[in-house]
């Protein structure tokens, strides 16, 4: 079997779950818009079809579908050089998830942290969906022939399995054609915290709105959650390592470092003995800078859904002229008739 060389090709999806936040932001759309910029081919997804493992209010799924998509392009994800799809418009992800489906076997997916965190001991009564997830998401990504996949430390484990899944489909039929993606997690800010648990994850389902900054958030709204996010007493220390034992030290100074395109040396040389009450203000002028243009641009959009939808149709079309031949050839591999003109 001879080594194929992959052109390069990014690919990520985001749930439309509603209310982005902060860490939306600089876990993924930031890093997303990075990616833009090296002038690889990029493929980001409004993962739908996930988001409908667990029951979904229609209304809420298709303004939310929307919002993210407005999300993308706020923050500077331009339709005409990253390519935007809506997963549900490119029928390939599903068709290739029920190739995968047969690929994989039970016992990866019983390991899936995520499937044992949301089934619980309620399994029984979960969606088979919910337990097949991670042979769909490696579908998004291989459909594509994806070779990087910007993804947060949450969701790794399903990367990995779609790299076993890659591997034992090109072992089981003797090809080289699916490449093994490569996981991208960097620099600070891939994982946000909550601004009043430095222990737990930002998360738009908290009980607390004071715990997220949504990138609906004005900018007095903004200002105000940063003055108030937990700290404690203590001065800022000048190295990374004075960190270690203050969760919500750490949790700020990683906002700002991903912000302001820094790393947290780099911050704490600057801010390196100051008092909070001091460097909030820093953190609330710099969030507010960054983070009011996407606010206003994602209001813009949504008050102009039509121009959304035709964007999701155009990019649907160019994921298209990708994923068709993939999958024909795909079941050329199997064994299985496909349609001349997929």
């Amino acid at each position: 079997m001879s080594e194929t060389s992959f052109t390069p090709r990014v690919f990520s999806g985001i749930q439309p779950s509603g209310n982005l936040h902060l860490g939306n932001y600089l876990g993924a759309l930031k890093r997303f818009v990075d990616w833009q910029a090296k002038d690889v081919e990029s493929i980001y997804c409004m993962v739908d079809l996930h988001a409908i493992t667990v029951w979904q209010d229609p209304k809420d799924l298709q303004k939310s579908t929307r919002e993210l998509c407005a999300g993308f392009i706020a923050a500077g994800l331009d339709p005409e050089k990253s390519i935007l799809i809506n997963q549900s418009q490119v029928p390939e992800h599903a068709q290739l998830a029920w190739i995968f489906n047969c690929v994989a076997r039970m016992g990866w997916m019983q390991r899936m942290t995520q499937w044992k965190d949301k089934a619980g001991k309620n399994a029984q009564n979960a969606s088979l969906g919910l337990f097949a997830y991670p042979a769909l998401m490696a579908a998004d990504i291989l459909t594509y022939h994806a070779t990087h996949v910007p993804v947060g430390e949450d969701q790794k484990q399903h990367l990995e399995l779609a790299r076993d899944i890659a591997t034992k489909f090109n072992h089981d039929y003797d090809v080289d054609f699916f490449p093994i993606p490569e996981p991208v997690i960097e620099g600070a800010g891939t994982r946000v915290m909550s601004l009043r648990d430095g222990s737990k994850k930002m998360s738009k389902s908290d009980v607390s709105d004071a715990s997220r900054i949504n990138l609906t958030d004005d900018a007095d709204t903004i200002a105000k959650k940063i003055r108030k996010a937990k700290t404690d007493p203590d001065a800022l220390p000048s190295e990374a390592k004075g960190l270690e034992e203050r969760p919500e030290a750490r949790n700020l100074i990683n906002i700002y470092a991903a912000l302001n395109g820094q790393s947290v040396d780099q911050v704490l040389a600057d801010v390196g003995g100051k008092q909070f009450g001091e460097f909030k203000p820093m953190l609330a002028e710099l969030a507010v800078s960054k983070l009011s243009p996407i606010t206003t641009e994602m209001a813009r959009l949504m008050d102009n859904q039509d121009e959304i939808d035709k964007i999701l149709t155009r990019g649907s079309e160019r994921a298209r002229s990708i994923t068709a031949p993939i999958l024909r050839k795909t079941y050329d591999i199997v064994g299985m008739v496909a349609p001349v003109e997929m």
